[in-house]
Parts: C-alpha cells; structure tokens; sequence
C-alpha cells in the first residue's frame, strides 16, 4: 500500500516538474484564409524535453470545446526550429465550419495555448465577368457622355449670350423707353416757365 502511495506522489512530482519546464510562446491570434485554400496554424513553446506532444482543441460558440480529428484534408504534426517546438495543424481545404478558435493542449500537463482564431471567407462573387478591354471600353463611353453633357449646354448658353439680334432688340427698347412720358415730369425741361424775383 505505502508503495503505491510513494509511487502516485513520484508520478505526479514528476508531472508537475515536466510542467514547470515549459514555457509556452505567444501564439498567432488571427489567420485568415479564403475558402478550400490551406491553412496552416501552429502552437510553439520551449522544453528540454522530448516527449511532449500536443493535442489539438477546437473552441466553437455553438459547440464548445472539442478536440480536432485528424482526416485526409487535416492533418497535425510537429516542427522544432530555433530552440521552439511547434505543434502544427494543417487543414487542406479550409471550409466556412472549419472557422473557430484553435488551442493547443500538452500531453504532459493540462497547459493549453492561447490559441489562433481561424476565419474562413468565400470571395464575392462577380455577377457580370468582364475583361479589362470591355471594362476600359466601359469607361471610355461615359467619359464621353460626361463630356457631352457638360460641353452641350456649355455652348447652347454661350450662343444665347451672344446673340446680337436679341441684344439690339433689347437696346432698342431701352431707347425708346427714353422718350416715353412717365410718371414723373423733367425740371430742366420746363426752365423757361421758371421765373425768378428780381432782388
């Protein structure tokens, strides 16, 4: 009995000391890939241990946490490089579910990453397919129109502004508005009716 309570205390000091010699690096918070494009999310941390692996978790609003299985189209996998080992995921043929948060979990210990948040898009797609030539086409045309509405009326005003039969029409008038009687009569032109006392 004592001996399997020794070797329960063993097991977990030494769990408890390959815990404490790793130290996790910041992970990549964001990847964006379009849709059936590969993404390629990885995990890294530093040990002096070779055993530790990773186990990959997929966090979901909808479902919660659950852990990655492994297909044809993802794959999981590990790199070391510059004293980091890395867990890596690899998804083939990234699809709008495969989005969500992605943690990385240590098989020797409960430590988990900070994790990436995986977007998956699908571009817009176009509802007319035009080539460049019709579209500079496009373009040309109503640059012209543009042109046209602008220049037309531009000159239609120019003309009428300079149309001299309706100016001297218009100063004909004003003359002989000029020997017209109105309502108010001239000082100067009754002069002689004027008398002024002798002093």
């Amino acid at each position: 009995m004592t001996t399997t309570i020794h070797v329960f205390i063993f097991c977990s000091l030494a769990v408890v000391f390959a815990a404490g010699k790793v130290s996790i690096e910041a992970d990549r918070p964001w990847l964006r890939v379009r849709l059936l494009r590969t993404a390629v999310l990885e995990c890294c941390f530093r040990t002096n241990q070779d055993s530790i692996r990773t186990a990959w978790i997929k966090e979901d609003s909808a479902s919660g946490p659950n852990p990655v299985v492994v297909s044809d189209t993802v794959t999981a996998g590990h790199k070391i490089y510059r004293g980091l080992t890395c867990g890596t995921l690899k998804l083939t043929q990234a699809r709008l579910s495969d989005g969500g948060l992605y943690r990385c979990l240590l098989n020797t210990s409960d430590v988990m990453t900070h994790g990436t948040y995986l977007q998956v898009y699908e571009p817009l797609k176009k509802i007319i397919n035009l080539s460049e030539k019709t579209k500079n086409n496009i373009l040309m045309a109503e640059g012209l129109l543009l042109f046209l509405c602008v220049f037309l009326p531009s000159v239609a005003l120019l003309f009428k502004g300079l149309n001299l039969e309706e100016c001297c029409a218009i100063y004909d008038q004003i003359d002989h508005s000029e020997t017209a009687v109105g309502p108010y009569q001239d000082v100067f032109n009754n002069v002689e009716e004027i008398q002024l006392e002798n002093p």
